[in-house]
C-alpha cells in the first residue's frame, strides 16, 4: 500500500485492489457470458411478468438483426426513450449488439431538452414508448431521426400487456395524442421489430473496448446537458468494480436468485450501472415503471423477497413516510445502496430502524459510469462519508491553484480510473482534466487519515459568506432535524454586505410553522454565517428524475422573483 492511498487498508477480505477490464474483448463478450451462465434465471419481473436471461438474449438479438437490416452505418447513434419496462434492457443490449452507440433519453424531457440531445448526439433512430411520443412529434422535423420504433408499455407482457395497455391508454389516459404518420419517417412497432428480427440474419460486428458504447447526457443542472462519451471499457470496468465491491455480502446470500429492486430509471447512469453489475452476477431485476406511485411501489415490494435495494435519499424517505412500508418483510434485504445525492443521517437512521439493513452511501458520476467511492458493504453504521475509492479508482484533492491538499482539508475531487470518460461529445474537454490526467469532478471533498472521503458540496453550489465557505448539504441536513420542516433546499443569493447570504426554501409541516421559529432553530444549531437569512415557504421543490434537488432552478426562481438582484 502506498502512503497516498490509505483507503486500500480499509478493503474487506475478498475485494481486489484492482480489476482488469481487458479480460474481455468487448462489452458484448461480458453480456454474452452473462446470458450463457444464467440462461434459465429470471432476469426481470415487471407487474408480475417474468423474463429469463434467455428471453432477453433472444429479444436483443432480434432487435440487433432488425437494426442491421435498416442499413445504418456501424457506429451510428440510436436513442432509447423508455421508462423501466421489460423491453428496455433487450432494446439497449440489441443496439450495442448490432454495433451501434446507445444514447438513453429521459422520457420526461420537454421538446426543447429532447431536441438538444437528439441533435447533439446525432441520433438517426429512436425507440420510444408511445406515452412520450408527443414530445418527439414536436421536434422530430428539427432532428436527424429517420427511423422510429414505437412501443407500448405492455408490449413484452404477453396477455397481461393487453390489459396494461388498455388501462394506460383508455382508463388512465396516459398517452397524449400524437401524429408520426409522415411518410418521410420510417415508423415500426416494437412487436413487429421483434417478430421480423427473429427471422433476419445477424452479422456479429467487430468490436473493441475502445469503441463508444454510450452517449450519456448529464442532468443539465447548469444549462444544456453534455454527452459524456462512455466507451465499452468504461462500462465493463464499472460492472467489474461494482461486482467486486459488493462480493463480501453477495457471496454469502444463499438464495437461488438474488433480487435487486430497480426503481431508479434505467436511463439514469446509476441504474444502468446497477443493471450491468446485476447481469454479471445473475440478479433478477424487480422493475418499477413509476416509483413516484409510492403505494403501488410498496405493493410491488410485498410480492417477492428483495435482497439489494439501491435508491436516492428522497426515495428512501418517501417509502419510510408510507404507513404500509413498515409491514413489509425485510428479512432478505442485505444491501441498501444510497447514491445520486447526499444521504441524510435522519433517513439512514429511520431506514436501519425500519428494515434492519444499514444504508450504505457511495458517490459516482455520469462521467464515471456512476462508480467512484463507496462505503464498505459490511458496515452496519451510517458514517456520513461517501466511503473510499473502489478497485482501480484513484482520487486526488486539489485547491484552486491545482495543488494537492492535505488530510482533512477541503478541495476539488479529481478522479482517474478505467471507468472514467475520455471527455464530452462535440466539446473541448481539456479543461475537464488536470495536467496529469485526473477528471475534475467539481465536487468539494475532504479525506480523513483512513482514506474515507466526505462530500462537502458541489463546487458551483458552495456559498461564500464574508469569505467563509457554506455548504448547502450541511445546512439542509441540520434544518431537516427541525420537526416543522418536511423538506428543504438551500442556495446562495447575492448580498451587498456579505457577498452572498443563505436562503432556504422550506416545505412546512403545517400552517403553524413560522419563519422566526426556523431562524431560532438554525441559530441554536449552526454558526451564525451558515444560518438562513431568507426563508421562503413552498409546496414542492424542483427535482431531477432521480429525486435530486435542482438548486439551479431555485436560483432562477429567486432571480425571477427578485429582479433587483
Amino acid at each position: 500500500m502506498t502512503p497516498n492511498k490509505p483507503w486500500l487498508a480499509q478493503y474487506p477480505n475478498g475485494v481486489p485492489k484492482t480489476i482488469n477490464p481487458d479480460k474481455y474483448g468487448s462489452i458484448m463478450e461480458l453480456y454474452e457470458e452473462c446470458f450463457d451462465r444464467f440462461r434459465l434465471h429470471p432476469m426481470s419481473i415487471c407487474m408480475g411478468v417474468t423474463h429469463t436471461y434467455d428471453d432477453i438474449d433472444k429479444a436483443s438479438l432480434a432487435v440487433a438483426a432488425w437494426l442491421q437490416a435498416q442499413g445504418l452505418p456501424q457506429g451510428s447513434v440510436v436513442a432509447l426513450m423508455m421508462p423501466n419496462v421489460p423491453q428496455y434492457l433487450p432494446t439497449m443490449i440489441g443496439i450495442l449488439r448490432a454495433g451501434y452507440v446507445c444514447t438513453p433519453v429521459n422520457p420526461l424531457y420537454t421538446g426543447r431538452e429532447l431536441r438538444h440531445q437528439l441533435n447533439d448526439s446525432g441520433a438517426q433512430a429512436i425507440f420510444v414508448v408511445d406515452n412520450f411520443a408527443q414530445a418527439l412529434e414536436q421536434v422530430i422535423e428539427e432532428t436527424n431521426i429517420k427511423r422510429i420504433v414505437l412501443s407500448k408499455m405492455g408490449d413484452m407482457m404477453g396477455l397481461k400487456g393487453i390489459l396494461v395497455n388498455t388501462i394506460i391508454r383508455q382508463v388512465k389516459r396516459l398517452v397524449p395524442k400524437y401524429n408520426l404518420n409522415d411518410p418521410k419517417y420510417d415508423v415500426t412497432k416494437l412487436p413487429d421489430v421483434l417478430k421480423k428480427g427473429r427471422n433476419l440474419p445477424f452479422q456479429k460486428p467487430k468490436m473493441t473496448l475502445d469503441q463508444k458504447a454510450f452517449l450519456q447526457y448529464t442532468g443539465g443542472t447548469t444549462g444544456l446537458s453534455k454527452g459524456a462519451i462512455l466507451s465499452q471499457r468504461n462500462i465493463v470496468a464499472a460492472a467489474m468494480q461494482s461486482e467486486a465491491w459488493t462480493r463480501p455480502i453477495t457471496s454469502e446470500i444463499n438464495e437461488v436468485y438474488i433480487n435487486m429492486v430497480m426503481a431508479l430509471p434505467l436511463y439514469h447512469i446509476f441504474a444502468f450501472m446497477l443493471s450491468s453489475l446485476g447481469m454479471r452476477s445473475g440478479y433478477t431485476f424487480i422493475l418499477v415503471p413509476n416509483p413516484r406511485d409510492i403505494p403501488g411501489f410498496v405493493k410491488t415490494l410485498s410480492k417477492q423477497p428483495f435482497h439489494i435495494f439501491p435508491a436516492v435519499n428522497t426515495l428512501f424517505k418517501g417509502l419510510l413516510d408510507n404507513p404500509n412500508f413498515k409491514d413489509l418483510d425485510f428479512s432478505s434485504l442485505r444491501i441498501s445502496q444510497a447514491g445520486g445525492m447526499a444521504a441524510t443521517e435522519q433517513t439512514a437512521k429511520r431506514w436501519l430502524e425500519t428494515t434492519g439493513c444499514a444504508m450504505i452511501e457511495g458517490w459516482g458520476m455520469t462521467e464515471g459510469v456512476a462508480v467512484g467511492t463507496a462505503n464498505v458493504v459490511t458496515d452496519r453504521k451510517f458514517n456520513g462519508t461517501i466511503g473510499v475509492p473502489v478497485p482501480s479508482v484513484d482520487i486526488v484533492i486539489i485547491d484552486d491553484e491545482g495543488n494537492r491538499v492535505g488530510v482533512n482539508q477541503a478541495g476539488e475531487m479529481c478522479v482517474k480510473g478505467p471507468n472514467i470518460t475520455s471527455g464530452y461529445l462535440n466539446r473541448d474537454s481539456s479543461d475537464d482534466f488536470t495536467s496529469d490526467g485526473y477528471f475534475r469532478t467539481g465536487d468539494i471533498v475532504s479525506m480523513d487519515e483512513k482514506g474515507y472521503f466526505r462530500l462537502l458540496d458541489r463546487k458551483k453550489d458552495m456559498i461564500l459568506v464574508s469569505g467563509f465557505n457554506v455548504f448547502p448539504n450541511e445546512v439542509e441536513s441540520v434544518m431537516l432535524d427541525y420537526e416543522g420542516i418536511i423538506d428543504c433546499a438551500v442556495i446562495g443569493i447575492p448580498d451587498e454586505r456579505q457577498g452572498e447570504t443563505v436562503k432556504i426554501y422550506v416545505i412546512p409541516a403545517d400552517n403553524n410553522v413560522t419563519k422566526s421559529a426556523i431562524k431560532e432553530f438554525a441559530l441554536d444549531n449552526m454558526t451564525g454565517y451558515k444560518c438562513p437569512r431568507h426563508i421562503e415557504f413552498v409546496s414542492e421543490l424542483p427535482k431531477s428524475n432521480v429525486g435530486k434537488v435542482l438548486r439551479q432552478k431555485l436560483r432562477e426562481k429567486h432571480m425571477a422573483d427578485n429582479p433587483q438582484f
